[in-house]
């Protein structure tokens, strides 16, 4: 399962939001990790942040829809 880490408010998010959509990514979850502090410390200067639960890897922003088809291969 692919997982969106994003905050509230965050136009980068927003900006891939937009980029999932073009990739046409599969489902994938958005966690918002404002009230997390765990996700706070691992993810608050990085979010956007893609990573695969599966086997863990991740892609941060700034990416576009031809990295994130790239990524998932």
């Amino acid at each position: 399962p692919l997982i969106l880490y994003q905050r509230d408010d965050c136009a980068l998010c927003d900006a891939a939001l937009a980029v999932l959509a073009q990739a046409r990514l599969p489902e994938f979850d958005s966690v918002f990790i404002d009230a997390d502090a765990e996700l706070e410390g691992r993810y608050g200067h990085r979010v956007p942040v893609l990573r695969d639960a599966g086997d863990g890897r991740e892609l941060g922003w700034p990416f576009d829809a031809a990295g994130v088809v790239a990524w998932l291969r």
